[in-house]
């Protein structure tokens, strides 16, 4: 018997996933048992010509139909976005049907109602597509790490703002510059805001801790920074010391609580990180048994998603008849076991920082700045000098060593009241991210 897939979305990673069943249909149903493939489908424009085969397939324009059709074994969402994706999904749950879905906003934001829903009715929303593509990382934490206490993760998670980085790093671009040139190319929207802001980046940060630490998911409380302010000057002196700048989604646990936090970050050059580049992505995990893990691959892009798809409709197939005590918990650990941790907030994050101040080219100043980051138990592990041309300021970067967040922005006030300080100073954090 075959195993009718009800696709809700038609987009490019919806006929991603058409083209992929029918591609691999022999391989998939070796793995599962029994054929599977797309029966219904549904899109807004039933007339747009489709680069997919939907040869008996029944495609219609309302995708409640589907959600509630009892012809349909598994639905997969991939149209996106939050009240219609929200009332498909729940839906399809009321009927006792299980879900696959790419929706990262969507779980980051509303998941602990979808799971807990999900729970009610004994079936499973499975989501591996909705953090870094076709990467299996969700699958790793919640499955190949699970004898682990996972104590930090990092990624770079957003191929977009990565690609921006790269233009600026590789051809001095401007972060405007760079940002028309992924627009051209498609990896871009025409209002970057989601991508650039680092929104995107949080909600795969949500996810990703969430099934880590065995968490309720936590999007609000994630401190979140983009990469608009990052110069071409900030990239030039990264490099000079020997760092890169990557745009960082990073989760760490400790005593005091959870810190969630996606920020520009500075990551010394020969770290696997720092050499991901391009609209890839990278997820660096630290366990307590197996030490640092990397995963590297094609975050986006419909046939990397589409792949990740898959694979959960090919565990979701295994376990259509087994009952509910038999599926991996949605968030890693059972329902009973996720607790909510203590997040902190980001005045107690302890981190090094990378400050770049203009002054006036005058005697006495790298003494004073140096004697007030002393004053405050900061030590400087570089300082990198550079003098004026013609009547511009000179420059003065420092990398300091890890301080509370608090620390640090008392020490920077007090620099900012200096005489010969200008306006517009440049900061941003530093890992170093030593096993």
């Amino acid at each position: 018997m075959t195993i009718r897939v009800g696709l809700i979305g038609l987009g490019t990673v919806g006929q991603g996933v058409v083209r992929l069943l029918k591609n691999n249909a022999a391989e998939i149903a070796r793995r599962v048992g029994q054929p599977v493939a797309v029966t219904h489908a549904s899109a807004r424009d039933l007339t747009r010509k489709r680069d997919c085969n939907l040869d008996g397939v029944t495609v219609v324009s309302d995708p409640m139909t589907i959600a509630r059709d009892v012809d349909v074994d598994v639905v997969v969402e991939l149209i996106g976005g939050k009240d219609v994706a929200r009332d498909v999904i729940l839906a399809a749950v009321a009927r006792g049907k299980h879900v696959v879905t790419a929706n990262k906003s969507l779980l980051a934001e509303d998941g602990n109602t979808i799971f807990a829903a999900a729970r009610d009715k004994g079936v499973m929303v499975a989501f591996e597509a909705a953090v870094a593509g076709g990467i299996p990382v969700i699958k790793a934490i919640r499955e190949g790490l699970a004898g682990n206490r996972i104590e930090s993760l990092a990624g770079i998670i957003n191929g977009t703002s990565n690609y921006i980085l790269t233009q600026m790093t590789e051809k001095g671009e401007s972060f405007a510059q760079a940002l028309k040139q992924a627009q051209k190319l498609g990896y871009a929207e025409a209002d970057p805001t989601f991508d650039v802001e680092g929104i995107d980046a949080a909600h795969k940060l949500t996810i990703l801790a969430a099934i880590a630490f065995g968490m309720p998911l936590s999007f609000a409380g994630v401190n979140i920074q983009g990469i608009t302010k990052v110069t071409p000057q900030d990239i030039a002196i990264a490099q000079a010391l020997g760092y890169r700048i990557k745009h960082l989604g990073i989760a760490k646990r400790g005593e005091q609580g959870v810190e969630l936090r996606v920020q520009p970050t500075f990551i010394p050059e020969n770290r696997l990180l720092a050499k991901v580049d391009g609209v890839l992505n990278s997820v660096l995990l630290k366990g307590n048994a197996v030490g640092q893990v990397g995963f590297y691959g094609r975050g986006a892009g419909g046939d990397a998603t589409a792949s990740a798809v898959v694979a959960d409709l090919v565990d979701t197939a295994r376990l259509l008849s087994a009952p509910a005590r038999h599926f991996v918990p949605a968030l890693a650990f059972q329902p009973e076991a996720v607790q909510e941790l203590p997040l902190l907030p980001i005045a107690d994050v302890q981190s090094a920082h990378y400050l770049r101040l203009r002054v006036a080219d005058e005697p006495g100043v790298l003494s004073r700045i140096t004697a007030i980051l002393a004053a405050h138990d900061i030590s400087v592990e570089a300082i990198l000098q550079r003098e004026p041309r013609e009547e511009e300021d000179a420059t003065l970067a420092i990398i300091t060593s890890v301080v509370a967040e608090q620390r640090f922005n008392a020490a920077l006030a007090e620099m900012q009241k200096l005489p010969f300080v200008r306006a517009g100073a440049s900061r941003f954090r530093v890992e170093h991210f030593n096993d």
